[in-house]
């Protein structure tokens, strides 16, 4: 009885989010604590340990060095540059909006902020470039969560946090992570290139097009995104010596010491000594919103967690699915949730302790099951209801322009990206097992 009332309670989270449009971890925290405290016996301290520190903690660490570079203008320039490159090739636009959306997130810009910025510019390039603004507005937005799923940045870090508290060793979950990045990039290539050259209107992207010469880097840009390389290779080369030389003490010492959350604070830093941007702007813009959503969700996913709740929910869809099924229900759950809420403020922190238990009972490899829970929800992030259609839609620039945009986002963009995501999964599903 109460873990169908968690159940719910998680439902009906994400649906008066939806409809009030507050944050959802606000009415999460509240069902956490009126189910723990009164319905489990839980103490009020036991309901309050539920608040994911760590995951907050890297979340706020990571955000406040990469605004430095947000605040002072360094990630819309190699944006710039990558689209002046392409200035010879106009037919392989979508895939330069791609890879410019994919670059500055993996820089760790993190998904809102990419396409809050890119959105707005691909619409208008699309203007220009005589393209669908549809194919813009996917590459853009698949470059935007497939560039976030890198290790080090923010997607990337938060599945890192949410497998490490499902139980799963440090090194397990880099590994995992890097292996759905690798994912959702082939994926976003294969759906962008299905969207470019399927359709017959497409065929003449880049007539009268024009490209300005991007201005240089100043040199206190050039000065944040040498930190940023910097931190990125602290951040990555110890893990990857450690699984090259894994009998050298050095390195496995260091590794066991390296914390992404830890490094970004002493980066962050040396950004304020160097005057890198002003420290106010710097705070203000972490994404308290997402922190809140993703923290609140994990605390009732905690009193699911002390329920049973998890582990039932495991033993029955091992027991009631085939193995081979398993998989494909995680996408389609995974692209049906994040259809109208968060892929990391809801559908990860409530699909994701489901895995290793399920896994075990079923006979799956879990990273199978991580890789589909993420495709699966990001395939209908682009959904008007979902964080990315709806950056999308506000970046018309006219009423009549959202109004066309908005049944073409849900009724081609989604049900195409989420049937490709299934397809997709069902292949990865048996290369992966």
């Amino acid at each position: 009885m109460l873990s169908a009332l968690i159940v719910a309670a998680i439902a009906v989270s994400v649906a008066i989010g939806y409809k009030t449009k507050y944050n959802t971890g606000f009415f999460a925290i509240v069902f956490a604590y009126l189910i723990g405290c009164f319905g489990l016996g839980m103490s009020t301290k036991s309901v309050i340990a539920g608040w994911p520190i760590s995951t907050m903690f890297v979340i706020m660490s990571v955000s406040l060095f990469y605004n430095f570079a947000l605040v002072n203008g360094t990630l819309e320039k190699p944006a710039r540059s990558l689209l002046y490159a392409c200035r010879r090739f106009p037919g392989l636009l979508p895939f330069a909006l791609y890879l410019a959306s994919a670059g500055i997130a993996a820089l760790g810009a993190g998904f809102f902020t990419v396409l809050a910025f890119m959105a707005p510019v691909t619409l208008l390039i699309c203007e220009e470039a005589r393209m669908d603004k549809l194919v813009g507005a996917v590459a853009v937005n698949c470059g935007a969560l497939s560039g976030a799923n890198f290790m080090t940045s923010g997607s990337g870090i938060i599945f890192r946090g949410l497998m490490e508290e499902a139980g799963l060793d440090t090194a397990v979950s880099f590994s995992n992570s890097a292996v759905i990045f690798v994912a959702s990039v082939i994926f976003s290539l294969l759906l962008i290139a299905g969207f470019r050259y399927i359709p017959k209107t497409n065929r003449n992207i880049g007539a009268g097009v024009s490209f300005e010469k991007p201005e240089p880097f100043t040199p206190q840009q050039k000065t944040t995104l040498n930190l940023m390389i910097a931190m990125i290779i602290v951040v990555l080369i110890f893990p990857v010596l450690h699984i090259i030389l894994p009998d050298v003490e050095l390195i496995s010492f260091i590794n066991s010491k390296m914390d992404v959350g830890l490094v970004a604070i002493v980066f962050s830093v040396i950004a304020l000594f160097l005057k890198l941007a002003p420290q106010k702007q710097v705070v203000d813009k972490i994404p308290w919103n997402t922190i809140l959503m993703i923290c609140g969700v994990g605390m009732l996913i905690n009193v699911a967690i002390e329920a049973g709740t998890i582990d039932l929910l495991a033993s029955w869809a091992g027991s009631s699915l085939p193995a081979w099924l398993i998989p494909i229900a995680f996408s389609i759950v995974g692209a049906i949730m994040s259809f109208f809420s968060s892929t990391l403020g809801v559908v990860c922190p409530a699909l994701f302790p489901l895995v290793p238990a399920l896994a075990e009972a079923a006979g799956l490899n879990p990273l199978v099951l991580f890789a589909c829970i993420v495709i699966g929800a990001q395939s209908s992030a682009i959904s008007p209801f979902s964080s990315g259609g709806s950056l999308i839609l506000g970046s018309c620039t006219s009423e009549e322009e959202r109004n066309t945009m908005f049944p073409r986002l849900l009724f081609i963009a989604v049900p195409a990206s989420v049937l490709s995501a299934t397809a997709f999964n069902t292949i990865l599903s048996l290369i992966l097992r």
